[in-house]
């Protein structure tokens, strides 16, 4: 009998246990709103003396990627996923950033926000390329954001900035292959210069660079003893691009290479 009870007693006193453990052992979560709400704060950075505003992105990111983990279906997971991508970006983690607005792509095509995701993706390849003589592989894959917006999104309102930003990437992609050009022409390896002038006025045109790189192809031209068609390009300069610096100089050149076909009188 004295048994009974005892164990009677144990299983009243474990049973007792455990329905009142304290659920204040396990951490609240935040209402997802009130984590965004929060965030944004983050984002907008704190003033130090009015002249500069400090953000702490990675404090930013971890509430951001909090509301993904813990109300992944939620409105704010989507918006959550592009705030991440900006903290990055805005932190100069491009790579990073680019994997979000990537994602957010493939996630959510039927989001209004994916043109400024694939804006946003073209940007993240930009800000990585520093100069026409590096390595253009990032300025390719930008071209690539750029023309599937330009031609998917069309009114979209980052169009614009689209097509600016398309022109000034294939102004450096031109002068990086012009800058291989001009090395040929300078070692005297005038057919491998012209081939890569003739590449840049085939698949580069209306950049602005055409006059100059006429020019510089006739001269190879010249170099290679083709006259004939250094003089039609010559003449293709004054007539068709007279307010260019290069027609005075082409159109001095056509007289030059007059004076050479001609031979002198009896």
């Amino acid at each position: 009998m004295f048994a009974a009870l005892f164990l009677l007693a144990g299983v009243t006193l474990f049973g007792s246990g455990c329905e009142t453990t304290p659920e204040a052992d396990f951490e609240d979560v935040r209402p997802a709103d009130e984590l965004y709400a929060e965030g944004q704060k983050v984002v907008a950075g704190t003033s130090i003396l009015g002249l500069y505003t400090y953000v702490d992105s990675e404090h930013a990111i971890e509430i951001f990627q909090s509301i993904i983990d813990n109300y992944p279906y939620s409105e704010y997971a989507v918006l959550a996923e592009l705030e991440i991508a900006d903290a990055y970006f805005a932190s100069g983690k491009y790579e990073e950033a680019l994997t979000y607005y990537r994602d957010f792509g493939d996630l959510h095509p039927q989001n209004p926000k994916v043109p400024y995701s694939i804006y946003r993706s073209a940007l993240c390849h930009a800000e990585q390329v520093r100069a026409p003589g590096r390595d253009q592989g990032p300025t390719k894959k930008a071209l690539e954001f750029l023309d599937r917006l330009i031609v998917s999104f069309p009114n979209s309102e980052h169009a614009k900035d689209a097509e600016r930003l398309w022109r000034e990437l294939q102004i450096r992609s031109a002068e990086h292959i012009e800058g291989i050009a001009d090395f040929y022409q300078s070692t005297g390896e005038y057919e491998a210069a012209a081939e890569r002038y003739r590449g840049l006025l085939n698949g580069y045109p209306g950049l602005g660079l055409d006059p100059r790189v006429l020019f510089k192809l006739a001269t190879c031209y010249e170099a290679l003893i083709r006259l004939d068609e250094a003089d039609r390009i010559y003449r293709t300069i004054v007539a068709h691009y007279p307010e260019s610096p290069y027609a005075f100089r082409a159109n001095m050149r056509v007289a030059s290479n007059l004076e050479v076909a001609v031979p002198n009188a009896p």
